[in-house]
């Protein structure tokens, strides 16, 4: 055989042996975006759940911007985790895997800021009295709580509802002895709502929401306090584009929407 036609014959070998390389390179390019890619860009066809660690005060709120977020995003899926957010703030420093933290307190956020993108404060709460219905114990404001008469349950000063409510007593010169001090908002109202508790302290929207279950004594705005609720993107989320296009929304006006109608304040 010539040289020539030795030279014709191997082309097609070395054009193959070029070729497979490239197509590896494509698989892996593929297999990594799919692992962070979002849901609802059509880029790589890839599904993504996102995963929010919320304040337990978010609860009802929350669940309704995911269900409006996943209408808007096709091939999202939002997955909350409610707990206090001194509790959310401990699992963010142990690296547990999500893409989202929403607080009820920017303090509590300020302590895990090398773990999170610059947040966003998306809402404002206040602080209001509940009672077991028909109000028994006639409380009218702030400074009945601190009757011995009454059991009284409050969230732990570490609590951000808890810490808000520590500065208004205090502003006021109300001194409390709690029969119990709990690690979230809903533990606080669970225990009024069951009768164990003549009165506690909680947000403006469980109180809201926990209508017919519980009575409100209303805290005049000069004596209370402003809750801020931040949310950012967590740096170790493998879906940070989504994480924060998920913020975002939260600060859109569909978004706030769904935040007043449960009560909540504009940012």
């Amino acid at each position: 055989m010539s040289s020539t036609l030795v030279r014709r014959a191997a082309l097609p070998a070395v054009a193959a042996a070029l070729v497979l390389p490239l197509a590896a390179c494509g698989g892996s390019k593929s297999s990594s975006h799919a692992s962070g890619s979002p849901g609802d860009s059509g880029a790589s066809g890839k599904k993504v759940t996102l995963t929010v660690l919320a304040a337990a005060s978010l609860d009802n709120v929350f669940k309704a911007e995911g269900a409006a977020y996943e209408k808007a995003h096709p091939g999202t899926t939002v997955r909350f985790s409610f707990a206090g957010s001194q509790d959310l703030a401990a699992q963010v420093k142990q690296g547990v895997p999500a893409d989202v933290l929403a607080t009820a307190d920017t303090k509590t956020m300020a302590g895990v800021e090398a773990e999170t993108g610059s947040p966003t404060v998306f809402a404002r709460n206040r602080l209001t009295i509940v009672t077991p219905p028909g109000n028994p114990k006639k409380v009218t404001g702030l400074s009945d709580l601190s009757k011995s008469s009454l059991k009284v349950v409050l969230a732990a000063p570490q609590v951000p509802v808890g810490n808000y409510g520590d500065k208004v007593l205090k502003a006021q010169h109300v001194t409390v002895h709690p029969v119990s001090q709990e690690t979230s908002v809903t533990a606080v109202l669970s225990k009024v709502e069951l009768g164990e508790a003549d009165a506690g302290i909680v947000y403006v929207t469980d109180a809201e929401g926990a209508k017919g279950k519980v009575a409100t004594v209303t805290i005049p705005d000069g004596q209370n306090s402003i809750a801020s609720y931040p949310a950012a993107t967590l740096d170790s989320s493998r879906n940070k584009a989504d994480a924060a296009a998920f913020v975002s929304f939260l600060a859109s006006s569909q978004g706030q929407s769904i935040l007043r109608t449960y009560g909540f304040q504009q940012p």
